[in-house]
């Protein structure tokens, strides 16, 4: 188990770092509503994220390793694809980030959250999370680590939900900052806030190409074993 933990704890983190959920959490948190939508948002990203690994778990519990205690081909092929994927969007993103930080625009759905009802905000935190470029990716490459590793299936359970909790801090650290200090956490998260809209685009490039050149080696690796 902790082997496969090593393995995807990485992934975990890649998932945290997600500016974008970051910054809807923190909106969210500045609404009137913003104890309750808060929670439902976190509630939400916490169903996304365990709806897509246990459904990878359970496709790769049917021939997830060879007879020779290796991976399956399929594992490496689709770690390599997702890799592939993913270093295609940081390419992408870095083209296209603003020379200007100071200019970069949000997109243009957050200027509504205030307005956003607690279901609109549970299926937003779900489309972040199960939905997004870069963390929908990250999971099932994690999801398929988890159900290739020839762990129990109980334990297979308890190492997604650490890679799940691990990938939720990026959120959680906010919400529990604002449940703790209330009023007085505003102007922090206001911080974080307009940094992480200033850096979305690069940090998000970044991210892609580091974990796409991970999957990449990682895909190559079972591929060759």
């Amino acid at each position: 188990m902790g082997e496969v933990l090593g393995d995807v704890l990485g992934l975990a983190a890649g998932v945290a770092v997600s500016p974008l959920p970051i910054i809807a959490i923190i909106i969210v948190l500045a609404t009137p509503r913003g104890r309750v939508n808060g929670l439902v948002f976190a509630l939400g990203w916490l169903v996304g994220l365990s709806a897509l690994g246990a459904v990878m778990l359970a496709i790769g519990s049917h021939g997830n390793s060879t007879s020779h205690g290796q991976p399956a081909d399929w594992v490496g092929a689709l770690k390599l694809a997702l890799g592939v994927a993913l270093v295609l969007f940081a390419a992408r993103m870095w083209r296209h980030r603003p020379t200007d930080v100071t200019q970069a625009q949000l997109p243009k759905w957050m200027s509504a959250l205030d307005r956003f009802t607690p279901v609109k905000v549970f299926l937003l935190a779900l489309l972040l999370s199960a939905g997004n470029l870069k963390n929908a990716p990250l999971t099932i490459a994690a999801a398929a680590s988890i159900s290739a590793s020839g762990l129990p299936v109980a334990e297979q359970i308890v190492t997604l939900a650490i890679f799940i909790v691990i990938a939720s801090l990026g959120l959680l650290i906010p919400l529990g900052v604002f449940l703790v200090m209330g009023e007085r956490a505003k102007s922090m998260l206001g911080n974080w806030k307009e940094w992480a809209a200033r850096h979305n685009t690069a940090v998000m490039a970044v991210l892609f190409f580091v974990f796409g050149l991970k999957l990449l080696g990682d895909g190559i690796g079972v591929l060759r074993a």
